[in-house]
């Protein structure tokens, strides 16, 4: 009989692919291997669907990814390509100088808000825990400095907005925010580098009522892009729920 290698424990894979911060985007890939939970859809009936966009080998084996119904089956390149045609004209971009693990969940964000690009400011490897995967569908761009993000946004004609409770930051609840804009968030902590603030044109604050002096980063960022939503997209686009 042959012998079949134990599966790694969950917290054995955690603690390896913890050492190694380019790794942590695989930590959901495993996640998902090793998860009994049945998710998604099997395999398509026949006859198959005419059409390229099509994955032959999901349509064969079923379609367990996290994606919406209507993107089920559907190849990556082809979800890329669709979402591409109805990207929002925001851009949200996030520095990166700690390996911040709310980096992921920006990204995530991004992608549920369909922001046009997600960049990354600062060191080029990030932290893709909290991300579940979905960096697959958005563009991600790297600026090595705040500065060289400033002159690409400038370049780009596109005002950057920073999020953070900084003085003379105004509030966010009150702001009109530009259609085509750049939301642009710090590090966990320190919030953002000075380099940062001074690359944004304005600053908000998001009104906080408790003890605590701020929010998490992954938290801010999802308000900073609902609060875009909110202003921008009309009832009559908003996409049904439970799909």
């Amino acid at each position: 009989m042959s012998h079949v290698p134990a599966a790694e424990p969950a917290a054995d894979l955690d603690a390896r692919l913890e050492d190694d911060p380019d790794r942590a985007g695989d930590r959901e890939d495993d996640r998902e291997d090793r998860d009994d939970r049945v998710v998604g859809v099997g395999p398509h009936p026949l006859p198959w669907p005419d059409d390229p966009r099509y994955d032959p080998e999901l349509l064969a084996e079923g379609d367990r990814r996290n994606v919406v119904d209507g993107y089920r089956y559907w190849t990556r390149e082809a979800i890329v390509a669709d979402l591409d045609t109805r990207r929002h004209e925001f851009h949200v971009a996030v520095e990166n100088w700690q390996h911040d693990m709310n980096i992921g969940s920006v990204v995530r964000t991004a992608n549920a808000f369909l922001a046009r690009e997600v960049h990354i400011v600062g060191r080029r490897r990030w932290n893709r825990r909290g991300a579940m995967v979905t960096d697959r569908y958005q563009h991600v761009r790297h600026h090595a400095t705040a500065e060289e993000f400033a002159a690409w946004a400038a370049a780009e004609g596109l005002p950057v907005v920073g999020i953070d409770n900084l003085p003379g930051a105004v509030p966010l609840e009150t702001t009109e925010l530009p259609r085509r804009c750049v939301l642009l968030f710090g590090q966990e902590g320190p919030g953002l580098s000075e380099a940062a603030w001074a690359a944004s044109q304005t600053v908000c604050s998001i009104a906080q009522f408790g003890s605590t002096r701020s929010i998490n980063a992954g938290a801010a960022a999802a308000i900073a892009m609902h609060t875009w939503i909110v202003q921008h997209v009309p009832a009559s686009e908003l996409p049904p729920s439970g799909v």
